[in-house]
């Protein structure tokens, strides 16, 4: 079984699920779960954890995105996107381009964000699209989300092509729908590409057909993100080798059984260890899990445990 991360490159007309369903037959395991869903006519970014990986699905999903967006200005549609039913048309003539940046500009922050009718979101343990598909619109409460930042790259109206950095649970369905309203001529978003989702990037990404012919290969395994990159923001550390056995078993550990991953394993005495979050590596060098300092308990207790196999 594969354990790890891969950076696939979401096609057009693919589902996040479709995706996972071809990987199960690609990496031949079932265990594999991906990291944010993107709508079918988007494209771009979407990480798939694979075995002991999928622990950490949530965390990646947590992350900070980036997209690159075409915004089609005087068009609203039903899905909030091209691929919807028509519901009304608006005039652009008169906006300035000055009045787009403006408008654009003023969503940069925290909002609040209604999430639309077309979105997996559940009501009362039902999917939104399943009501939406039925042709039922039901009140949905406005989500607070943030923009970190918005660069728009290029003006053509009635399209606006730009670049947008923000929290998990934005929609930019929506973002666009709402800058449409707010500049008073409705707008849909006409194209999507996730470019970056944590940490993992678009030109570094991989289709589904390249992935097929590196298992044909036998080189799958050299494009599998090892999971503690996902980590690779705390320090390192290793367990004495009389401790081992305490980390296989989920143990909690303290300071002297424990050594900055950068000393060598012979030192007699044992550095100051960092506090906060580490990763724990065995004796060994195989990383085993996330450990969190505990003041209370004066002890690393762990978080997520991702155990090698023997």
């Amino acid at each position: 079984m594969y354990h790890g991360i891969i950076n696939v490159y979401k096609e057009r007309g693919y589902t996040s699920f479709d995706v996972v369903a071809k990987l199960r037959g690609i990496c031949g395991q079932k265990k594999i779960g991906h990291t944010g869903t993107l709508d079918p006519d988007a494209e771009g970014v979407l990480p798939v954890c694979l075995g002991n990986a999928t622990k950490v699905c949530d965390l990646l999903t947590d992350r900070d995105k980036e997209y690159r967006a075409v915004m089609l200005l005087g068009l609203d549609t039903d899905t909030q996107d091209i691929s919807g039913e028509v519901l009304a048309r608006g005039n652009v003539n008169g906006i300035t381009e000055e009045e787009v940046l403006q408008t654009v500009q003023s969503f940069v922050g925290e909002i609040d964000q209604i999430p639309p009718m077309y979105s997996a979101l559940k009501v009362n343990g039902q999917k939104l699209c399943d009501l939406a598909r039925k042709g039922q619109v039901v009140e949905r409460k406005a989500r607070r989300i943030r923009i970190d930042e918005i660069t728009v790259e290029e003006i053509c109206l009635p399209r606006v092509t730009m670049t947008v950095k923000c929290s998990k649970g934005t929609y930019i369905r929506t973002l666009c729908h709402d800058i449409g309203e707010r500049l008073g001529c409705y707008g849909t978003l006409e194209s999507l590409l996730r470019t970056r989702a944590a940490g993992y990037r678009a030109e570094d990404a991989l289709r589904l057909s390249a992935l097929q012919e590196k298992k044909e290969q036998g080189t799958l395994a050299e494009v599998i993100r090892p999971v503690e990159d996902v980590f690779a923001e705390y320090p390192a550390c290793r367990t004495k080798e009389t401790a081992d056995r305490m980390l296989y078993n989920g143990n909690a550990l303290y300071e002297n059984q424990l050594r900055p991953e950068e000393e060598p394993a012979g030192a007699g005495s044992c550095g100051r260890m960092p506090r906060g979050r580490i990763r724990v590596r065995d004796s060994r060098g195989r990383f085993c899990g996330l450990y969190e300092y505990s003041d209370e308990k004066q002890a690393y207790r762990p978080l997520k445990m991702f155990l090698p196999e023997v």
